[in-house]
Protein backbone atom coordinates (compact mmCIF):
# COMPACT_ATOMS: atom_id res chain seq x y z
CA UNK A 1 0.00 0.00 0.00
CA UNK A 2 2.86 2.49 0.38
CA UNK A 3 4.20 1.70 -2.87
CA UNK A 4 0.73 2.38 -4.33
CA UNK A 5 1.07 5.47 -2.12
CA UNK A 6 4.19 6.39 -3.80
CA UNK A 7 3.20 5.12 -7.71
CA UNK A 8 -0.24 7.82 -7.28
CA UNK A 9 0.99 10.29 -5.39
CA UNK A 10 4.71 11.18 -6.38
CA UNK A 11 4.99 9.41 -9.42
CA UNK A 12 1.83 10.99 -11.81
CA UNK A 13 3.35 12.61 -14.59
CA UNK A 14 6.56 10.83 -16.10
CA UNK A 15 6.96 13.48 -18.39
CA UNK A 16 7.50 16.45 -15.91
CA UNK A 17 9.66 14.23 -13.80
CA UNK A 18 11.93 13.65 -16.95
CA UNK A 19 12.37 17.12 -17.82
CA UNK A 20 12.80 18.42 -13.80
CA UNK A 21 15.56 15.58 -14.36
CA UNK A 22 17.17 16.94 -17.34
CA UNK A 23 15.49 14.79 -19.99
CA UNK A 24 17.76 11.57 -20.16
CA UNK A 25 18.53 10.98 -16.47
CA UNK A 26 16.79 7.86 -16.20
CA UNK A 27 19.54 6.47 -13.79
CA UNK A 28 19.44 9.41 -11.71
CA UNK A 29 15.63 9.54 -11.55
CA UNK A 30 15.65 6.02 -10.44
CA UNK A 31 17.99 6.96 -7.45
CA UNK A 32 16.09 9.35 -6.69
CA UNK A 33 12.82 7.51 -6.74
CA UNK A 34 14.47 4.77 -4.55
CA UNK A 35 15.77 7.39 -2.10
CA UNK A 36 12.15 8.81 -2.14
CA UNK A 37 10.72 5.54 -0.98
CA UNK A 38 12.98 5.42 1.98
CA UNK A 39 12.60 8.96 2.87
CA UNK A 40 8.70 8.37 2.94
CA UNK A 41 6.04 9.69 1.34
CA UNK A 42 4.58 12.74 2.80
CA UNK A 43 7.27 13.27 5.78
CA UNK A 44 4.81 14.54 8.27
CA UNK A 45 2.58 11.29 8.42
CA UNK A 46 3.17 8.23 10.79
CA UNK A 47 4.56 5.23 9.59
CA UNK A 48 2.80 1.81 8.93
CA UNK A 49 5.71 0.96 11.53
CA UNK A 50 4.82 3.41 14.05
CA UNK A 51 1.51 2.70 13.93
CA UNK A 52 0.11 1.84 17.37
CA UNK A 53 -2.61 -1.56 16.79
CA UNK A 54 -5.31 -2.34 19.69
CA UNK A 55 -6.90 -5.76 20.11
CA UNK A 56 -10.23 -5.25 21.13
CA UNK A 57 -10.89 -8.51 22.40
CA UNK A 58 -7.87 -8.71 24.27
CA UNK A 59 -7.09 -8.82 28.26
CA UNK A 60 -4.39 -6.11 28.76
CA UNK A 61 -2.94 -5.91 32.38
CA UNK A 62 -3.31 -3.60 34.77
CA UNK A 63 -2.44 0.52 35.54
CA UNK A 64 -3.48 2.74 37.90
CA UNK A 65 -2.23 6.62 37.71
CA UNK A 66 -3.09 10.02 39.45
CA UNK A 67 -4.75 12.39 37.14
CA UNK A 68 -2.84 14.99 38.18
CA UNK A 69 0.64 13.65 37.18
CA UNK A 70 0.41 14.27 33.56
CA UNK A 71 -3.01 16.73 33.38
CA UNK A 72 -3.52 20.20 34.58
CA UNK A 73 -7.39 20.68 36.63
CA UNK A 74 -8.31 23.75 36.70
CA UNK A 75 -11.79 24.27 39.37
CA UNK A 76 -13.82 26.97 38.82
CA UNK A 77 -17.21 27.45 40.76
CA UNK A 78 -20.42 28.61 38.92
CA UNK A 79 -21.92 31.85 40.35
CA UNK A 80 -25.03 31.38 41.26
CA UNK A 81 -27.99 34.09 41.46
CA UNK A 82 -31.74 34.19 41.33
CA UNK A 83 -31.42 34.11 37.00
CA UNK A 84 -28.14 31.61 36.65
CA UNK A 85 -29.69 28.52 37.97
CA UNK A 86 -27.49 26.61 36.29
CA UNK A 87 -26.71 22.39 36.35
CA UNK A 88 -23.47 23.14 34.32
CA UNK A 89 -24.03 21.22 31.13
CA UNK A 90 -20.78 22.51 29.33
CA UNK A 91 -20.24 23.35 25.46
CA UNK A 92 -17.72 25.68 25.56
CA UNK A 93 -14.82 27.61 26.26
CA UNK A 94 -13.33 30.10 24.81
CA UNK A 95 -10.18 32.30 25.88
CA UNK A 96 -13.26 34.62 28.20
CA UNK A 97 -16.12 32.87 27.99
CA UNK A 98 -17.64 29.68 29.40
CA UNK A 99 -21.01 28.41 27.56
CA UNK A 100 -23.27 26.16 29.84
CA UNK A 101 -27.25 25.01 29.34
CA UNK A 102 -29.23 23.14 31.75
CA UNK A 103 -29.87 19.26 31.16
CA UNK A 104 -33.88 19.92 30.73
CA UNK A 105 -35.28 21.56 27.46
CA UNK A 106 -35.77 25.29 28.84
CA UNK A 107 -33.67 26.98 25.83
CA UNK A 108 -31.60 28.57 28.48
CA UNK A 109 -27.82 29.34 27.39
CA UNK A 110 -25.71 30.80 30.23
CA UNK A 111 -22.29 32.63 29.50
CA UNK A 112 -19.91 32.89 32.29
CA UNK A 113 -16.97 34.36 32.31
CA UNK A 114 -13.31 32.03 32.87
CA UNK A 115 -14.01 32.89 36.99
CA UNK A 116 -16.92 31.55 36.64
CA UNK A 117 -18.82 35.36 37.04
CA UNK A 118 -22.32 35.19 35.67
CA UNK A 119 -22.36 37.34 32.50
CA UNK A 120 -25.39 36.47 30.23
CA UNK A 121 -28.51 34.50 30.10
CA UNK A 122 -29.78 33.94 26.66
CA UNK A 123 -32.90 32.67 25.72
CA UNK A 124 -34.41 31.82 21.99
CA UNK A 125 -36.42 29.26 22.45
CA UNK A 126 -39.35 29.34 19.72
CA UNK A 127 -40.97 28.46 16.28
CA UNK A 128 -39.63 31.31 14.38
CA UNK A 129 -36.53 31.21 12.04
CA UNK A 130 -34.58 32.97 14.36
CA UNK A 131 -35.44 30.57 17.31
CA UNK A 132 -34.47 26.88 18.29
CA UNK A 133 -36.20 24.50 19.41
CA UNK A 134 -35.73 23.31 23.47
CA UNK A 135 -33.45 20.03 21.78
CA UNK A 136 -30.03 21.90 21.55
CA UNK A 137 -27.66 18.89 20.51
CA UNK A 138 -24.57 21.19 20.43
CA UNK A 139 -23.17 24.79 20.98
CA UNK A 140 -20.30 25.68 19.34
CA UNK A 141 -18.11 28.64 20.52
CA UNK A 142 -16.19 31.09 17.76
CA UNK A 143 -13.89 32.99 20.14
CA UNK A 144 -12.47 35.31 17.12
CA UNK A 145 -16.07 36.19 15.59
CA UNK A 146 -17.77 36.39 19.22
CA UNK A 147 -20.21 34.07 17.91
CA UNK A 148 -22.31 30.65 19.28
CA UNK A 149 -23.78 28.36 16.91
CA UNK A 150 -26.16 26.29 18.06
CA UNK A 151 -27.13 23.29 16.56
CA UNK A 152 -31.27 22.83 16.39
CA UNK A 153 -31.59 19.01 15.40
CA UNK A 154 -35.08 19.14 15.20
CA UNK A 155 -35.36 21.76 12.53
CA UNK A 156 -32.52 20.62 11.46
CA UNK A 157 -31.12 24.21 11.46
CA UNK A 158 -27.86 25.72 12.86
CA UNK A 159 -28.51 29.24 14.72
CA UNK A 160 -25.84 32.14 15.11
CA UNK A 161 -26.27 34.66 17.45
CA UNK A 162 -23.15 37.35 19.10
CA UNK A 163 -22.39 36.81 22.69
CA UNK A 164 -25.43 39.36 23.71
CA UNK A 165 -27.65 37.03 21.88
CA UNK A 166 -28.66 39.01 18.88
CA UNK A 167 -29.46 36.97 16.04
CA UNK A 168 -27.23 36.78 13.11
CA UNK A 169 -27.97 33.84 10.50
CA UNK A 170 -29.22 31.15 10.49
CA UNK A 171 -27.47 28.22 8.22
CA UNK A 172 -30.32 25.56 6.53
CA UNK A 173 -28.77 22.32 6.69
CA UNK A 174 -29.95 19.49 4.38
CA UNK A 175 -32.52 16.61 4.29
CA UNK A 176 -29.58 13.81 4.86
CA UNK A 177 -27.67 15.41 6.91
CA UNK A 178 -27.43 15.62 11.21
CA UNK A 179 -24.48 16.98 12.33
CA UNK A 180 -24.16 16.17 15.90
CA UNK A 181 -20.48 16.40 17.19
CA UNK A 182 -19.03 20.01 15.50
CA UNK A 183 -16.61 21.69 16.19
CA UNK A 184 -14.79 25.56 15.54
CA UNK A 185 -12.10 24.34 12.44
CA UNK A 186 -11.05 27.38 11.43
CA UNK A 187 -12.29 30.89 10.57
CA UNK A 188 -14.81 30.00 7.71
CA UNK A 189 -15.93 26.29 8.59
CA UNK A 190 -16.96 24.07 11.16
CA UNK A 191 -15.89 20.62 11.52
CA UNK A 192 -19.20 18.13 11.60
CA UNK A 193 -19.66 14.56 11.85
CA UNK A 194 -23.08 13.07 10.43
CA UNK A 195 -25.09 11.39 12.24
CA UNK A 196 -28.30 10.85 9.78
CA UNK A 197 -29.36 6.93 10.30
CA UNK A 198 -29.48 6.55 7.01
CA UNK A 199 -26.52 7.77 6.10
CA UNK A 200 -24.46 4.91 4.27
CA UNK A 201 -20.96 7.45 2.75
CA UNK A 202 -18.82 9.80 4.63
CA UNK A 203 -19.69 10.76 8.11
CA UNK A 204 -17.02 14.05 8.48
CA UNK A 205 -17.75 17.12 6.85
CA UNK A 206 -16.42 20.70 6.83
CA UNK A 207 -19.44 22.91 6.75
CA UNK A 208 -19.45 26.77 6.09
CA UNK A 209 -20.13 28.92 9.15
CA UNK A 210 -22.03 31.19 6.41
CA UNK A 211 -24.49 29.40 4.71
CA UNK A 212 -24.12 25.56 6.25
CA UNK A 213 -23.03 24.53 2.46
CA UNK A 214 -20.82 21.10 2.85
CA UNK A 215 -17.19 22.73 1.92
CA UNK A 216 -15.53 18.87 1.81
CA UNK A 217 -16.37 15.36 2.60
CA UNK A 218 -13.29 13.73 4.61
CA UNK A 219 -12.45 10.49 2.64
CA UNK A 220 -12.07 7.69 4.83
CA UNK A 221 -12.09 3.99 3.24
CA UNK A 222 -14.41 1.43 4.38
CA UNK A 223 -16.04 -1.59 2.74
CA UNK A 224 -20.07 -1.87 4.86
CA UNK A 225 -21.13 1.31 6.84
CA UNK A 226 -21.85 0.19 10.34
CA UNK A 227 -22.93 2.21 13.14
CA UNK A 228 -23.15 2.10 16.95
CA UNK A 229 -26.99 2.69 17.15
CA UNK A 230 -29.21 -0.22 18.89
CA UNK A 231 -32.82 -1.17 17.79
CA UNK A 232 -34.98 -2.47 20.04
CA UNK A 233 -36.87 -5.58 19.28
CA UNK A 234 -39.97 -3.73 17.99
CA UNK A 235 -37.64 -1.12 16.28
CA UNK A 236 -39.32 1.68 18.11
CA UNK A 237 -36.47 2.53 20.48
CA UNK A 238 -32.70 3.13 19.75
CA UNK A 239 -29.72 3.05 22.07
CA UNK A 240 -26.50 4.25 21.98
CA UNK A 241 -23.73 4.97 24.35
CA UNK A 242 -23.45 8.36 26.16
CA UNK A 243 -19.54 7.98 26.17
CA UNK A 244 -19.06 7.72 22.39
CA UNK A 245 -17.05 10.61 20.85
CA UNK A 246 -16.06 9.82 17.30
CA UNK A 247 -14.68 13.41 16.77
CA UNK A 248 -12.68 14.86 18.80
CA UNK A 249 -9.69 17.45 18.77
CA UNK A 250 -6.52 16.46 19.64
CA UNK A 251 -4.30 19.82 20.07
CA UNK A 252 -3.76 21.65 16.41
CA UNK A 253 -5.75 18.30 14.89
CA UNK A 254 -8.78 16.39 15.25
CA UNK A 255 -9.58 12.37 15.29
CA UNK A 256 -12.02 11.01 13.09
CA UNK A 257 -13.15 7.16 14.11
CA UNK A 258 -15.40 6.31 11.42
CA UNK A 259 -17.55 2.92 12.91
CA UNK A 260 -17.17 0.96 9.56
CA UNK A 261 -13.69 1.73 9.40
CA UNK A 262 -10.07 -0.51 11.17
CA UNK A 263 -8.27 2.69 11.13
CA UNK A 264 -8.52 5.90 13.90
CA UNK A 265 -7.11 8.88 11.69
CA UNK A 266 -5.66 12.45 12.60
CA UNK A 267 -6.80 15.31 10.68
CA UNK A 268 -5.12 18.11 10.92
CA UNK A 269 -6.15 22.44 10.05
CA UNK A 270 -3.96 21.75 6.63
CA UNK A 271 -6.57 19.08 5.65
CA UNK A 272 -4.33 15.98 5.98
CA UNK A 273 -5.74 12.83 6.73
CA UNK A 274 -2.90 10.54 8.99
CA UNK A 275 -3.79 6.71 10.00
CA UNK A 276 -3.44 7.12 13.76
CA UNK A 277 -4.41 3.74 15.31
CA UNK A 278 -5.53 0.52 13.95
CA UNK A 279 -7.82 -1.93 16.09
CA UNK A 280 -7.76 -5.69 15.04
CA UNK A 281 -10.00 -7.69 14.93
CA UNK A 282 -11.73 -5.97 11.92
CA UNK A 283 -14.73 -4.51 12.85
CA UNK A 284 -15.93 -6.06 9.24
CA UNK A 285 -16.05 -9.54 10.71
CA UNK A 286 -17.34 -8.80 13.85
CA UNK A 287 -20.99 -9.85 15.27
CA UNK A 288 -21.54 -8.04 17.83
CA UNK A 289 -19.25 -5.66 16.79
CA UNK A 290 -16.80 -4.52 18.82
CA UNK A 291 -15.79 -0.68 17.97
CA UNK A 292 -12.82 1.21 19.43
CA UNK A 293 -13.44 5.17 20.70
CA UNK A 294 -11.01 7.53 22.24
CA UNK A 295 -11.80 8.68 25.28
CA UNK A 296 -8.77 11.38 26.59
CA UNK A 297 -5.82 11.46 25.12
CA UNK A 298 -2.69 13.47 26.33
CA UNK A 299 1.02 13.28 24.59
CA UNK A 300 1.58 10.09 26.56
CA UNK A 301 -1.72 8.51 27.17
CA UNK A 302 -3.95 7.49 24.66
CA UNK A 303 -7.18 6.74 27.07
CA UNK A 304 -9.40 3.93 24.80
CA UNK A 305 -13.07 2.34 24.81
CA UNK A 306 -13.67 -0.74 23.46
CA UNK A 307 -17.70 -0.92 23.15
CA UNK A 308 -19.71 -4.02 22.18
CA UNK A 309 -22.38 -3.27 20.54
CA UNK A 310 -25.34 -4.73 22.94
CA UNK A 311 -28.33 -2.66 24.59
CA UNK A 312 -25.83 -2.45 27.54
CA UNK A 313 -22.86 -1.17 25.60
CA UNK A 314 -20.47 -3.20 27.72
CA UNK A 315 -17.27 -1.58 27.53
CA UNK A 316 -12.98 -1.92 28.23
CA UNK A 317 -11.40 0.86 28.93
CA UNK A 318 -7.85 0.44 27.81
CA UNK A 319 -4.66 2.54 27.56
CA UNK A 320 -1.86 3.33 25.54
CA UNK A 321 1.62 4.22 27.13
CA UNK A 322 3.68 5.97 24.50
CA UNK A 323 6.72 6.02 26.69
CA UNK A 324 6.46 2.09 27.50
CA UNK A 325 4.78 1.13 24.19
CA UNK A 326 2.50 -1.05 25.96
CA UNK A 327 -1.23 -1.04 26.43
CA UNK A 328 -3.07 -1.35 29.82
CA UNK A 329 -6.56 -1.43 31.49
CA UNK A 330 -6.66 1.38 33.92
CA UNK A 331 -8.00 3.33 36.64
CA UNK A 332 -7.31 7.01 37.19
CA UNK A 333 -7.80 8.82 40.17
CA UNK A 334 -8.55 12.48 41.68
CA UNK A 335 -5.27 13.67 43.12
CA UNK A 336 -7.74 16.23 45.16
CA UNK A 337 -9.72 13.15 47.50
CA UNK A 338 -7.88 12.30 50.55
CA UNK A 339 -9.00 8.54 49.35
CA UNK A 340 -9.22 6.41 46.15
CA UNK A 341 -11.59 8.83 44.01
CA UNK A 342 -11.76 7.48 40.31
CA UNK A 343 -11.69 10.10 37.40
CA UNK A 344 -13.85 10.22 34.71
CA UNK A 345 -12.32 10.52 31.05
CA UNK A 346 -15.25 10.23 29.15
CA UNK A 347 -17.19 13.71 28.75
CA UNK A 348 -17.24 15.84 25.86
CA UNK A 349 -14.37 16.97 24.55
CA UNK A 350 -14.08 20.55 24.41
CA UNK A 351 -10.67 21.70 22.56
CA UNK A 352 -7.62 21.31 21.66
CA UNK A 353 -6.47 22.13 24.97
CA UNK A 354 -8.97 20.96 27.45
CA UNK A 355 -9.80 17.57 26.42
CA UNK A 356 -12.32 17.05 28.96
CA UNK A 357 -14.41 19.42 31.43
CA UNK A 358 -17.27 18.47 33.75
CA UNK A 359 -19.68 19.37 36.67
CA UNK A 360 -19.03 18.77 40.14
CA UNK A 361 -22.27 19.00 42.13
CA UNK A 362 -22.62 21.33 44.92
CA UNK A 363 -23.80 19.26 47.68
CA UNK A 364 -21.87 16.28 46.40
CA UNK A 365 -18.62 18.26 47.40
CA UNK A 366 -19.86 19.81 50.48
CA UNK A 367 -20.80 16.28 51.92
CA UNK A 368 -17.22 15.17 50.50
CA UNK A 369 -15.72 18.47 52.47
CA UNK A 370 -17.61 17.47 55.60
CA UNK A 371 -15.81 13.82 55.50
CA UNK A 372 -13.03 15.01 55.01
CA UNK A 373 -12.01 13.83 52.03
CA UNK A 374 -11.27 16.68 49.98
CA UNK A 375 -7.36 18.52 49.52
CA UNK A 376 -5.73 21.51 47.64
CA UNK A 377 -8.03 23.73 45.51
CA UNK A 378 -11.13 21.79 45.45
CA UNK A 379 -11.07 21.97 49.25
CA UNK A 380 -10.44 25.18 49.31
CA UNK A 381 -13.62 25.81 47.06
CA UNK A 382 -15.95 23.03 48.85
CA UNK A 383 -15.35 24.99 52.04
CA UNK A 384 -17.36 28.27 50.58
CA UNK A 385 -19.98 26.27 48.69
CA UNK A 386 -23.74 26.02 49.88
CA UNK A 387 -25.49 22.51 48.95
CA UNK A 388 -28.13 24.55 46.84
CA UNK A 389 -25.60 26.43 44.58
CA UNK A 390 -24.35 25.75 41.12
CA UNK A 391 -22.06 23.07 40.10
CA UNK A 392 -18.46 23.43 40.40
CA UNK A 393 -16.83 22.90 36.52
CA UNK A 394 -13.62 20.80 36.57
CA UNK A 395 -11.72 21.63 33.66
CA UNK A 396 -8.88 19.07 32.67
CA UNK A 397 -6.15 20.20 30.89
CA UNK A 398 -3.33 19.59 29.13
CA UNK A 399 -0.05 20.50 31.01
CA UNK A 400 1.72 23.46 29.60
Amino acid sequence: SCLLCILLSCGSNSKQQKKAFGGNSGGVFMLAFILFIFSGCGGNKQSEDDLITVDVTAQYPKKELILQDFMDVEYIPLETTDEFLCQGNIWAVGNNIIVATNFNFSGDIFLFDRKGKALKKINHRGQSDKEYTGFISRIILDDENDEIFVNDAYTKKILVYDLEGNFKRKLSLRENLSPFEIYNFDQKNLICRNDYHANTGQSFILMSKQDGSIIKEIQIPFKEKKTIIVWSQDRKMTYNTPTAHPLMPYFNDYILTEYSADTLYTFSPDHVLSPFIVRTPSVQSMNPEIFLLPSLLTDRYYFMEAIEKTIEFSSTDIMYDKQKKALFRYKVYNGDYTNDEEAFLKSRPLNGEIPSCQYLEAWKLVRDYNEGRLKGRLKEIAAKLDPEDNPVIMMIKHKK
